[in-house]
């Protein structure tokens, strides 16, 4: 059975401190608005520069510490997987939303963020969600990289 990859790899700049909320289940829940730009120059020689946003979902732990460590203009490195959601709205509407939901974020540069201290997270998911082989998965600390 062959498999498939759905995969997102972002670095980029909060524009927002993260929104945090609990879920009915007292299950964390942290939103991300990511900015990644590009730049490059024109044939005529004129420099050009687009950003695109990008929310991101953080779940149970790596929320919590979204919360703790992150806040407005932090630089990010975000892995996780594209999903896409509907939803009805008030006013009978269907909606629409592309979402990326992180699977690691780590804390790049010296931005301003609370509490800094280098922290890498655990990998992190809901229970029982169709990724929770990652949960309680950590990366590799600084001082465990081969080089």
């Amino acid at each position: 059975m062959a498999r498939s990859l759905n995969k997102a790899t972002l670095i980029g700049n909060l524009g927002a401190d993260p929104e945090v909320r609990s879920t009915n289940a007292g299950t964390r829940v942290a939103t991300l608005s990511v900015a990644t730009s590009r730049r490059w120059t024109s044939r005529a020689g004129d420099p050009q520069e687009k950003t695109e946003w990008h929310r991101v979902v953080c779940w149970d732990k790596l929320a919590e510490i979204c919360e703790r460590y992150l806040s407005k203009g932090d630089r990010v490195y975000i892995e996780g997987r594209i999903e896409y959601r509907q939803w009805e709205g008030q006013d009978g509407q269907t909606r629409y939303t592309t979402e990326i939901r992180a699977l690691d974020m780590i804390m790049l540069g010296s931005g301003g963020g609370r509490e800094r201290e280098g922290y890498t997270s655990p990998r992190s998911a809901p229970e029982g969600s169709d990724f929770s082989e990652f949960s309680n998965r950590s990366m590799a600390g600084e001082d465990d990289l081969p080089f």
